[in-house]
């Protein structure tokens, strides 16, 4: 398959993304400044919100493997848009209620939409080569989705809440765009057919294969240890870096680094296979959580360093685990059913992170803009994760051999 082709089907990971950086890493600070929420309130909405979207995951997984996954994929964008235009605008009364409502709206949409087209690339893809092209298309473009969400609302508006507003003016004309691309030239892709099974059956079928097991352990360790900075990174900039502006321009920098790590990646994973590259990751994302534990005060220039340094290893993050749970889904010949279960694992890291994080901080002292409980902060912003990725490359190592059949 030519290069054209590849980043078509990619391109739709620019909206997608774009959309999820502020779902899952604005909301909190967004609604704790315009809405005067609480973060306990917010940390309890975000983990039933959270925890509601990713439980619906494996029916989605299940429902891609049997119907027209591009249709599925079309049809779940109105309600991801609709959502996500209301999330970013609430109104003066009621805000708990509405981010609720506006959290599953966007959930759901961006769930199926998500869903069916990671499993909508196993079509596209014919052997292990391309579908790992495919997938680091499709986060590669998701990278610059993100980058343009973390870098516009201080470009569309001096004050960072109102440029969180506005980033539905740029989302919605994005989003068609790519996605009249991609269907374009991607629609016609045929669904390889799924086993006629129940929704029990064919997840139980999913859990039998060992390899996708152990995979998907690496991968929930893996995922908490993004997880929690992800949700802390503007509170750690705000009160430990003590550059609020600076919020922006380092998730720029972050994803930016990301995104041109992943041709990189693609070449290690095809030289050294993608278990090897996905360690060498993890070691240079254990290096940088180490180094964000010494920020202090003013170190812009060096949580800078740590950014590139997490960003590079966050490329073969996204880009070489989702390629090898392709290939697993590929071989059960029920790919949508595999991605299900993959993005449930997914989002269940991101709610514990928000809502067990936030609630914990609070309880622990720490109050943002204040100045208290700054110690705590630090310690869930770097030397949690650090132990999690730990985790996670230690279990990598012991099932290295088992996991190179996905690779």
């Amino acid at each position: 398959m030519h290069g054209g082709r590849v980043l078509s089907y990619g391109l739709l990971g620019l909206p997608l993304a774009f959309a999820a950086l502020p779902v899952y890493v604005h909301v909190p600070h967004f609604y704790a400044e315009t809405t005067g929420l609480s973060l306990a309130m917010l940390g309890a909405i975000l983990l039933a919100a959270r925890l509601l979207d990713a439980g619906i995951d494996p029916w989605l997984g299940w429902l891609a493997d049997r119907v027209s996954r591009p249709r599925m994929v079309a049809i779940a964008l109105l309600p991801f848009a609709l959502g996500f235009v209301a999330l970013l605008n609430p109104p003066g009364i009621a805000p708990a209620l509405w981010l609720l409502a506006s959290l599953a709206l966007t959930y759901l949409g961006f769930s199926a939409a998500s869903v069916a087209y990671q499993a909508w690339g196993t079509d596209v893809g014919t052997d292990s080569a391309l579908r790992t092209r495919l997938t680091a298309a499709r986060e590669g473009f998701g990278l610059l989705g993100v980058v343009l969400a973390a870098a516009l609302p201080a470009l569309l508006a001096s004050d960072s809440s109102q440029g969180v507003a506005r980033l539905v003016w740029v989302f919605l004309p994005l989003l068609l765009v790519a996605a009249a691309i991609t269907f374009a030239t991607h629609a016609a892709a045929r669904p390889q057919p799924a086993a006629a099974q129940p929704l029990l059956p064919s997840l139980r079928r999913v859990f039998a294969d060992q390899p996708f097991r152990r995979l998907l352990l690496v991968f929930v360790a893996n995922g908490i240890a993004a997880a929690l900075p992800a949700t802390l990174f503007l509170f750690f900039v705000a009160d430990i870096l003590q550059q609020p502006q600076a919020g922006g321009p380092l998730l720029a920098v972050y994803f930016v680094a990301g995104a041109l790590s992943l041709p990189l990646w693609v070449r290690l994973a095809a030289h050294f296979g993608r278990v090897a590259a996905w360690l060498g990751a993890m070691l240079l994302s254990i290096l940088a959580f180490a180094g964000a534990s010494l920020i202090g005060p003013g170190d812009l220039a060096g949580f800078a360093v740590i950014c590139v340094a997490s960003g590079l290893a966050l490329g073969a993050d996204l880009a070489l685990p989702a390629a090898m749970a392709a290939d697993l889904g590929e071989r059960q010949g029920q790919a949508g059913a595999c991605f299900g279960v993959w993005n449930f694992v997914a989002k269940l890291n991101l709610a514990l992170a928000a809502g067990l994080s936030l609630p914990l901080l609070a309880m622990l002292g720490y109050q943002p803009g204040r100045g208290t409980g700054l110690a705590a902060l630090s310690l869930a912003y770097a030397l949690l994760p650090l132990a999690f990725k730990s985790l996670a490359g230690l279990l990598l190592w012991r099932w290295r051999h088992s996991l190179e059949i996905a690779s």
